[in-house]
């Protein structure tokens, strides 16, 4: 009998055609995901003056879709572990999709901010599960990589929102930025069809079908035999009490990344949602206000990528010492008069270091993490960084309502990049991966440094 771990055939395998579709999958599904979530920032000004809607309205209604996103966070994960992520994938994405067709159907504020809560729901689910499933199936030497590749679709869709968004209003009407939002329903045969489980889900079903055809075209030399026996490693993805993120002095370190995650996403929740109409309040016309939520997207995702880049070379907590204080200090020059060229390329830098910036901070807290509790670590960072999220869009609606100098508005989202600074730079790097006393210390040999197993 053949023992197979699967674990480490993934982990060893070659990228080929099975990795480059989940891939594929992966960013179609976030592009839909970040178009969703972005388009409501594009239809912000248009709303205003038809629901004579004041701006702390319109920021609440933001901020309930962010709040249906944390619900979709924790249902989801659950979904996802009683029916696995591919139902769970399937299941938001319809979702969503739905609801924001929904929205070009509403005849007012409140059946309008229904639909986009529901809708909140299923866009908060759908990013860990993609995320996660990516991630499963991407060979170790460039998982990094693969995730992150995928992950760019979150601002390609917003990229499509600018794209689109000054035509399509001025011509159409804004209801059609929200029956574009349909059209990944199109899709959802194909996906239901070409994309797999992940194989713990089929490994808790011991669907030794699928597990065997999933092995082969991950790798295409392998040849099932009856009597293969499939193991994966253990201590990984198991998870923790919370109380273990605090022990082995990782205490400092989880708060860091805590208040990090925090004060980055509301800082790009928030510009993502008022972007357009502080430069529409500033005197640019919505064709021009809505470039530069195309230049805070494009920034982004050079940021997600030069970004992981730039902290594999130097060390991520320098990296992004840097690239928040950065950011702060763009957008604080955001409100100042320059010339429009000058404020792109700022919106750019910003987008670079709060968006990008952000998906950095996760890969580093995965870094920091030992296997045994990377998902807990991770997820509660991300969760903790959802009530940032809720809240940008509230103080974006707030200020202007107060009806502060333009360089004000952009300020109080420049002072949550300096605190993340400050808040990172307090991570003990010499404090990670260190395995509690009491773990058995022979699961995690290829996690932890031999030097750290010798810790008492």
């Amino acid at each position: 009998m053949a023992k197979i771990n699967v674990v480490k055939m993934v982990d060893e395998s070659k990228v080929n055609r099975f990795h480059l579709l989940i891939v594929f999958w992966g960013f179609f599904i976030l592009l839909a995901d970040g178009y969703d979530l972005m388009v409501y920032g594009s239809v912000i000004p248009s709303l205003m003056n038809e629901w004579s809607m004041s701006s702390s309205v319109a920021g609440l209604i933001g901020s309930l879709t962010l709040i249906g996103g944390l619900i979709g966070n924790l249902l989801f994960g659950v979904v996802a572990d009683m029916m696995g992520r591919k139902k769970s994938i399937i299941i938001c994405l319809a979702g969503f999709s739905i609801f924001t067709v929904l929205c070009g159907f509403a005849a007012g504020v409140i059946d309008f901010a229904i639909y986009r809560f529901i809708a909140g729901i299923a866009l908060g689910g759908v990013m860990p599960s993609v995320v996660s499933l990516t991630s499963e199936y991407a060979p170790k030497s460039v998982r990094s990589m693969l995730v992150g590749v995928a992950s760019t679709g979150f601002a390609v869709g917003g990229i499509l929102v600018a794209l689109v968004g000054s035509n399509m209003i001025t011509n159409l009407g804004w209801q059609w930025m929200f029956y574009l939002g349909g059209i990944p329903l199109l899709f959802i045969p194909f996906i239901m069809k070409t994309l797999p489980d992940s194989l713990g889900h089929y490994m808790k079903k011991k669907d030794r079908k699928q597990i065997e055809t999933v092995l082969k075209r991950i790798d295409p030399t392998y040849q099932p035999m009856s009597d293969d026996e499939f193991i994966a490693e253990k201590g990984k993805n198991s998870g923790v009490p919370i109380a273990d993120l605090f022990k082995e002095k990782r205490a400092r370190s989880t708060v860091s990344f805590w208040i990090a995650t925090f004060c980055l996403l509301l800082m790009v929740y928030g510009l993502g949602t008022w972007l357009p109409q502080l430069m529409v309040s500033a005197g640019y016309a919505l064709e021009s206000s809505l470039t530069f939520l195309l230049a805070l997207n494009f920034g982004a995702m050079f940021g997600q990528i030069g970004g992981g880049l730039l902290a594999d070379k130097n060390g991520s907590k320098k990296v992004l010492t840097i690239m928040f204080t950065t950011g702060a200090v763009a957008l604080a020059l955001f409100g100042l008069s320059f010339e429009a060229i000058i404020l792109y390329l700022l919106a750019g830098v910003a987008g670079a270091c709060t968006t990008g910036g952000q998906a950095v901070n996760n890969a580093y807290a995965s870094e920091f993490y030992p296997a045994h509790m990377r998902s807990t670590g991770v997820g509660w960072s991300l969760g903790i960084g959802r009530f940032g999220a809720i809240v940008g869009p509230m103080i974006g609606g707030l200020v202007l309502d107060s009806s502060l100098p333009l360089y004000a508005n952009f300020l109080v989202f420049a002072i949550p990049g300096i605190i993340a600074a400050i808040a990172i730079s307090f991570v003990q790097d010499k404090y990670s991966k260190r395995v509690p006393k009491n773990l058995d210390k022979s699961i995690l040999l290829q996690d932890v440094p031999a030097d750290e197993l010798a810790k008492p």
